[in-house]
């Protein structure tokens, strides 16, 4: 389409959002949870459709020469329709935060003041790859009672297209506001960068993909974005580990799905604990496929680690390679992740309370955990039912974001004629 048609539609699609947003406000929530219920209705009916979508878009990626990971994103496969509607039913089940009081207060003149719980307004999310996003996004944004715009990538555009459908018909049919949900309508990238510029009718961008797409979309946004550039998770096994622990959770946490912003891409190994405890969890990473990128020390352990850089403790691999690090003792391996880390999820093995307390404490992530794969670090294992995203950022909101995320607050203030002297 040419530029001034492109600019009229994502001006119409900014507008419609708008517009539906305060309806919405008004909207009975059981009819949105009756909504998200019939989408998932809806996913097992035109699974077929959806499906031959999906093939249609991955057909296409031999053109684009996308990556293996990527690839691996944006395939629908059975496992992930199932995991679709049960976000939708988990979604629906919740309870919903808008309207919700918190923080009363009563003032000796006799005024009662306290917070309320309210919708964010439009939501624009701009992502990558991942169509279920699409499904994940909608569901949390019309529970928390905002309309959302959605802006997928090229490589799904159809599957994307497929799904939002699913959001309209099924809005249609509870009753809810036309354009609650709405998908931008081209592959042309200039339509982000016009949206981007609607700060009179969106009121939070959320962008999900790769730090490329995220830093483009904060440097040219009006609207206050939410950000998540990328997942450089550590495990650090301490001398005080118990290896029957730190085996089956490090290898989790890089091979489940290598491909996720949670898989760990830096061990970290205490100095002090046994070599043969370090060689162990080498191996059995080398065993399941993965290529070590290793200090001096971790070389020594194994033969055929390679040599790790700098850039390998910044790095985001997202497939079966892994950075190596053994460090002195817990305050050094908090040292390099508070250093080279990306504040999304940092793990610790101990059995030290002390020494797990401290990690807790002192590591500035969103997610922290003991003893636990970092894999967990998901709005669904958190009880959110799905999530918009994982922030990195401290402001608004921080780590899997749920529907209470996507609520602001506003201060009510009821008084019987008291006048300030």
């Amino acid at each position: 389409m040419s530029s001034l048609t492109l600019a009229k539609t994502i001006d119409a699609i900014a507008k419609k959002a708008r517009a539906a947003s305060r309806l919405l406000m008004n909207v009975d929530p059981d009819k949105i949870g009756d909504c998200l219920r019939i989408v998932a209705t809806l996913l097992d009916e035109q699974k077929a459709a959806i499906a031959k979508a999906n093939r249609k878009d991955l057909a296409l990626t031999k053109d684009k020469r996308l990556s293996g990971p990527m690839i691996e994103r944006l395939t629908i496969s059975d496992k992930t329709f199932e995991s679709m509607k049960r976000g939708l039913k988990e979604v629906a089940a919740l309870s919903t935060p808008v309207g919700a009081t918190f923080d009363e207060r009563v003032r000796p003149n006799g005024l009662t003041i306290y917070k309320m719980r309210v919708p964010i307004g439009v939501i624009a999310i701009i992502y990558e790859s991942r169509p279920n996003v699409t499904v994940d996004a909608a569901s949390l944004c019309l529970k928390s009672g905002n309309a959302v715009i959605l802006r997928g990538g090229s490589e799904a555009f159809f599957t994307n297209k497929a799904l939002a459908a699913l959001f309209g018909r099924a809005c249609e049919r509870a009753g809810l506001p036309l354009g609650v949900v709405q998908l931008v309508p081209t592959t042309d990238r200039k339509a982000i960068d016009l949206l981007l510029c609607k700060d009179q009718e969106i009121d939070l961008v959320i962008p999900r993909g790769g730090e490329g797409l995220i830093r483009a979309v904060v440097e040219k946004s009006r609207i206050p974005v939410i950000k998540h550039y990328k997942g450089v998770c550590h495990v650090f096994v301490s001398r005080r580990a118990d290896i029957s622990k730190a085996l089956p959770i490090v290898v989790n946490a890089k091979v489940q799905r290598p491909s996720v912003c949670n898989a760990m891409e830096t061990l970290l190994l205490d100095a002090s604990l046994p070599d043969a405890s370090k060689k162990r969890l080498l191996d059995a990473l080398i065993d399941k496929g993965v290529v070590l990128f290793g200090d001096y020390a971790t070389r020594k352990l194994v033969v055929g680690v390679k040599r790790a850089t700098e850039d390998d403790w910044r790095a985001e691999y997202l497939d079966l390679r892994l950075a190596v690090r053994v460090v002195r003792d817990v305050n050094e391996a908090i040292q390099h992740i508070n250093t080279f880390g990306s504040h999304h999820t940092d793990a610790i093995v101990t059995e030290a309370k002390k020494e797990a307390d401290l990690f807790l404490r002192l590591v500035d992530s969103s997610s922290v955990m003991v003893n636990a794969s970092t894999r967990f670090s998901d709005g669904g294992e958190y009880g959110l039912g799905a999530e918009i995203g994982i922030s990195t950022d401290k402001l608004h909101a921080r780590g899997p974001m749920g529907v209470a995320d996507l609520t602001t607050y506003k201060w009510i203030v009821k008084g019987n004629g008291q006048i300030r002297s």
